[in-house]
């Protein structure tokens, strides 16, 4: 593995408009300012994505300022049932009106009309966040109040150009298995989320993408023994693979952590079966047989994990000069991963999604 790794601090942009440096790290090396972004504010996209799970269910809420739209979304996905519900508020042409903070690490990502209201807190060690959404399921509201705490020491960041387009670029910090506590209230259904088998993440995203891209993300946390257990109190795993978008020669997302601590890993492949009809697919779910398991492997020998899918997650909008095809499918991850000294990590119905997305902006 021939990867770069991220050096700073400095500025995540040079004063032409460029990265100051492509690759990854394990925390947020370099400061996104969005002043010394050059491309058209229309262009320019920023998320915070948080979701919070246990076996039974999870809750999952985004909060997008793209440019051309704003994305306010909310999730509640039901593993006993292998169903879900989204509901989603789309604003025209925020360009930036969100105020969403140059950094993960402190302050408040909020968003607020007469239907929904969001706020996520970070500071002082824990992630607060709260959701109002009424009307989220026919006539039933969507309360949800949680804290995420227990910080991992090291966290999957990437610095990301396009070779096609010298101002387009993806930096990106998923923060993977803190310690969750808190409850969701739809309609007559209250679920409480424990700390002791509790965990949420934060896919946090400021970039200017190309027009057309495709991309995959797989995401997974809870307890594993190692050795094909998943006992509660044993180690704090997670993983975090993806591919697709960008051009990644100087670095991969792709990273497993044990109790917080960062394994890289190289090159992966999703192996996610495709359907007969393939090579003329416009959309992905006509590509992909994505309810069949996933075979997905690594360039080195390091990660080699069976994905046995429960239920996709589809949500497509179309939205005029927007477009998103986006298929986001839960499921176990099973199999083995082979740790930074050469320690193979047997990992066994490891909670958590893989997803392919088409977007066109």
């Amino acid at each position: 593995m021939n990867e770069k790794r991220l050096e700073g601090p400095g500025p995540l942009h040079r004063e032409d408009g460029a990265l100051s440096a492509c690759g990854w790290a394990t925390q947020l090396e370099l400061a996104y300012d969005r002043t010394r972004i050059k491309a058209p504010g229309w262009r320019i996209k920023e998320w915070d994505y948080y979701l919070v799970n246990d076996g039974a269910y999870a809750v999952a809420l985004t909060l997008g300022d793209l440019g051309y739209l704003g994305l306010v979304s909310a999730s509640v996905i039901d593993f006993a049932q292998a169903a879900y519900k989204t509901t989603s508020v789309i604003t025209p042409f925020p360009l930036g009106r969100f105020r969403l903070p140059s950094t993960s690490r402190e302050g408040v990502s909020s968003f607020e009309n007469g239907r929904v209201s969001f706020r996520f807190e970070a500071g002082n060690g824990e992630r607060r966040l709260h959701a109002r959404f009424a009307q989220f399921d026919g006539d039933d509201d969507l309360v949800f109040d949680a804290v995420l705490s227990d910080e991992p020491e090291d966290t999957m960041v990437i610095a990301t150009p396009w070779a096609e387009d010298p101002l387009a670029f993806y930096y990106n910090q998923k923060i993977v298995a803190m310690r969750a506590r808190g409850s969701f209230k739809k309609g007559l259904l209250v679920h409480g989320f424990a700390p002791d088998d509790s965990f949420g993440l934060l896919d946090w995203g400021r970039g200017v993408w190309t027009r057309d891209n495709t991309w995959f993300w797989g995401v997974a946390q809870g307890w594993q023994d190692g050795r094909g257990g998943a006992r509660p109190g044993s180690h704090c795993f997670g993983l975090n693979l993806g591919y697709g978008f960008g051009d990644t020669s100087a670095a991969s997302e792709n990273m497993a952590f044990v109790d917080g601590v960062c394994h890289k890993l190289h090159r992966v492949d999703f192996g996610v079966p495709e359907k007969p009809a393939a090579a003329n697919a416009r959309k992905v779910a006509d590509r992909y047989d994505l309810l069949a398991p996933w075979h997905v492997t690594d360039d080195e020998g390091r990660l080699d994990v069976t994905f046995t899918p429960l239920l996709d997650r589809a949500d497509c909008i179309n939205a005029l000069v927007v477009r998103t095809d986006q298929h986001q499918v839960f499921g176990a991850f099973d199999g083995t991963v082979v740790l930074d000294d050469g320690t193979p990590f047997r990992i066994a119905g490891l909670q958590g999604s893989a997803e392919v997305v088409h977007n066109v902006y």
